[in-house]
């Protein structure tokens, strides 16, 4: 299936995969930091964004996300020539391409998956209900302490981040056609194949994030760095050191 993306800059390639409810954009903060030593790729995720639903009656998992992200950067000749990260639900997806050995190395910012037991589903009544609203959002983001309410549990202080980047985290947040589905795909599951990996892994754990919690045991060939005053989505909380972490995670010298 066809992905919406962007690409830019030189290097090795470095595919970034976006969080639940987000889109490629979520990486506005980084994209010029990488893209002077990486050939990056940003893309949405099947149902977000630019990027069309997966078809067929599987449920839409991280497994099923994963094989069609790489599918399609297939069809673009890198073969599994390629780096990635991802946060949360990207986290995820990155995780389920590096066990299918598809990757060079993988580094993900507060994937989801790695929780001791499946989540119990969560009702998205709230979020239909707030998409009819969404109209009146786009002045009331131009508010820092809106824009710290309104997205205050994905990015520690929801001032740092610009009212028209805040506006595309919201509408695409509430108005995604992949969400509900996606979603309760991933809560019913779990990711259970670190220890498969043979690719070298990083794990990022943002330290003031409300969503994720780090898991109390990983393997011990698993590197794994806190990223200080962050939130879940530590792009504008922290940009030079979430593209610090990238780099160092997808450089060729990072061995097992």
């Amino acid at each position: 299936m066809q992905l919406a993306y962007n690409r830019q800059g030189i290097g090795p390639t470095l595919v970034l995969l976006h969080p639940l409810g987000a889109d490629r954009r979520a990486w506005a903060p980084v994209i010029d930091r990488l893209a002077a030593e990486r050939d990056v790729i940003a893309l949405d995720l099947p149902g977000f964004g630019g990027s069309p639903v997966l078809e067929g009656s599987e449920p839409p998992t991280p497994s099923a996300l994963a094989t069609a992200v790489g599918d399609f950067l297939d069809g673009l000749q890198l073969a599994g020539r390629y780096h990635v990260a991802g946060n949360s639900l990207g986290g995820w997806v990155a995780l389920e391409l590096a066990a299918a050995g598809r990757v060079l190395s993988v580094t993900a910012i507060a994937p989801a998956g790695l929780w001791p037991e499946p989540l119990r589903p969560k009702c998205s009544i709230a979020r239909k209900l707030l998409g009819r609203a969404l109209p009146a959002v786009r002045p009331l983001l131009r508010i820092r302490a809106v824009r710290r309410l309104a997205i205050g549990s994905r990015v520690a202080d929801g001032a740092r981040v610009p009212p028209e980047d805040a506006l595309s985290l919201v509408r695409t947040y509430l108005t995604a056609p992949g969400f509900d589905a996606v979603n309760a795909a991933m809560r019913a599951s779990q990711f259970i194949k670190l220890e498969r990996i043979q690719v070298p892994v990083t794990l990022v754990w943002p330290d003031r994030d409300e969503l994720i919690d780090a898991p109390a045991h990983l393997p011990p060939r698993i590197r794994s760095a806190t990223l200080h005053d962050a939130g879940h989505m530590p792009m504008w909380d922290a940009p030079e050191r979430v593209a610090s972490v990238l780099l160092q995670g997808s450089s060729y010298d990072n061995s097992p």
